[in-house]
């Protein structure tokens, strides 16, 4: 099978692009062996990082970029307990080796006080290339995937509430001291993908009005987010519901997979 993969993101009302403090990323793990083939395995993440914390772009960017990195780079860590609480304390070790603390106060104040922080996402495509492909993910926190099957939910993952969604999720921090607390609160999840299937990672703000609106039972919420096809469509959108008080004002960001039994004809640029 292939895979056809897009990510959008808006940032707060108020804020510029620059200020977007999510992160979201997707790479091929497993080569294909031809040419037009399918590659046998891949990974995506999202993070969304704590506006209240230190450098929290670099953080999740941070997060994002270990966990799909090649092996010998030191990440890809496996989808399990004690090889994600390995790698957690790797990203530890790695971001406060790459941060000398700030000589300006306050900002020091934030990096000892505070940390660094952000809810996390993270999924493997196993067997592309076989009869029965899978997925697997982690999570810690109110990032949410969703897997999708001819239009209506078939998981959800943290499986969230519409009154779930709070001010104090779980996070992956950079202190050592949140280490084994953090890596005991991790969530696994695993399925099956059939061509045809939709994965959805989503932030917060969004991930909420998602839960909501199935909650509703709305039709089109699928069709709809399925087919948004431009950065434009998908900021026009955020705002229209941000005015209706029907999304938070908070970054958004959502990284979208089809699994296709073919590979595309075609190729869509959004300038």
């Amino acid at each position: 099978m292939h895979l056809q993969t897009v990510i959008f993101s808006q940032q707060k009302d108020g804020n510029a692009a620059s200020e977007w403090e999510d992160a979201a990323g997707w790479r091929v793990t497993g080569q294909p062996g031809a040419p037009g083939a399918a590659a046998a395995s891949a990974r995506f993440a999202v993070a969304d990082g704590a506006t209240e914390g230190f450098n929290s772009r670099g953080w999740v960017s941070h997060l994002v970029t270990s966990f799909l990195a090649p092996d010998s780079h030191g990440g890809r860590p496996a989808l399990h307990q004690p090889a994600m609480r390995d790698w957690c304390e790797r990203l530890q070790d790695s971001w406060t080796a790459a941060s000398p603390l700030s000589t300006d106060a306050i900002v020091r104040r934030k990096q000892t006080e505070e940390g660094s922080y952000a809810t996390f996402l993270g999924c493997e495509l196993t067997g592309l290339d076989g009869p029965v492909p899978r997925w697997r993910a982690v999570a810690l926190g109110d990032t949410v995937l969703f897997h999708v099957r001819a239009d209506a939910l078939l998981s959800e993952f943290p499986d969230l509430g519409p009154h779930d969604f709070n001010l104090h999720p779980d996070v992956v921090h950079s202190f050592r001291s949140r280490l084994d607390a953090m890596a005991r609160r991790m969530d696994f999840q695993q399925g099956v993908l059939k061509p045809g299937d939709m994965l959805l990672g989503a932030t917060d703000a969004l991930a909420h009005w998602i839960v909501k609106a199935e909650a509703r039972h709305e039709k089109l919420l699928w069709p709809f987010l399925a087919t948004i096809s431009h950065p434009s469509a998908f900021a026009r959108f955020v705002n229209d519901q941000r005015r209706a008080n029907e999304m938070h004002n908070d970054d958004v960001t959502l990284l979208r997979i089809r699994v296709l039994r073919e590979q595309p004809h075609s190729l869509v640029v959004s300038l």
